[in-house]
């Protein structure tokens, strides 16, 4: 039988917390709810989940502050819940770490949808098909060469200037998009679709801010803006 998913889900509304829990366990996943973001973390630090679903407003530890500690610690996917699509809510937890958001009422549904669509990229990090239109310099054992940065698309490695970069997996995906296609713009809809897996419109900020954490890892001037259209790595 298939080790079951664990799931750490913090909220402090005692009806929706109770309520996606049993949702998410008819599902089939594997459950740990807690009411607030300090509890939240000596249960993500004690279990070790394999996804966390953190409500932006909990008391003790808000979300936005909880994510950044996970992340501190661990890669494991994290997805922000909020009450609002609040721009604030949502760049805030996207800079502190989180790999996407859904904004609350959510239909129970959406939300297995898109913490399987999580799940599955964590899971598959090989790197995204598709011609590229300039090929990069190609070191041995996989290695693609763009100047001082190096990309191991098989030990899923990252070095600039000899160091090594740490990257999330989300960031790592977004990284094999550009350097499979060098030179090519590729828009925020392509992107959502496939790094997040959208099958569907999404929020084209969660591209922007992972972005600008990409950036700030392996050099600002690396992935160009194309106003109007989207990003492109510089070959």
């Amino acid at each position: 039988m298939a080790e079951q998913t664990h799931v750490l889900f913090v909220e402090d509304d005692d009806v929706i917390r109770e309520a996606t829990q049993l949702a998410l366990e008819r599902d089939g996943f594997a459950v740990t709810a807690m009411p607030d973001g300090l509890s939240g973390l000596e249960a993500f630090r004690a279990d070790r989940p394999d996804i966390a679903l953190l409500d932006v407003m909990v008391p003790g530890l808000d979300g936005v502050s909880l994510c950044r500690r996970i992340r501190d610690e661990s890669t494991v996917p994290v997805i922000m819940l909020s009450a609002r699509a609040d721009s604030i809510d949502v760049v805030l937890g996207l800079e502190a770490g989180a790999d996407d958001y859904v904004t609350k009422p959510f239909d129970g549904a959406v939300l297995v949808a898109r913490i399987r669509a999580v799940l599955r990229r964590f899971g598959h990090a090989s790197g995204p098909a598709g011609p590229a239109s300039a090929e990069p310099d190609r070191l041995d054992g996989g290695v693609l060469s763009f100047g001082d940065l190096e990309i191991d698309t098989e030990g899923m490695e990252v070095r600039r200037e000899g160091r090594p970069v740490s990257l999330t997996p989300t960031e790592m995906r977004l990284l094999l998009e550009f350097s499979a296609a060098p030179g090519t713009v590729l828009s925020r809809d392509k992107l959502l679709e496939r790094v997040w897996d959208y099958g569907w419109g999404g929020d084209t900020r969660v591209v922007d801010v992972h972005v600008q954490r990409l950036r700030t890892k392996i050099g600002q001037d690396r992935i160009e803006t194309v106003r109007g259209f989207g990003y492109k790595l510089k070959a």
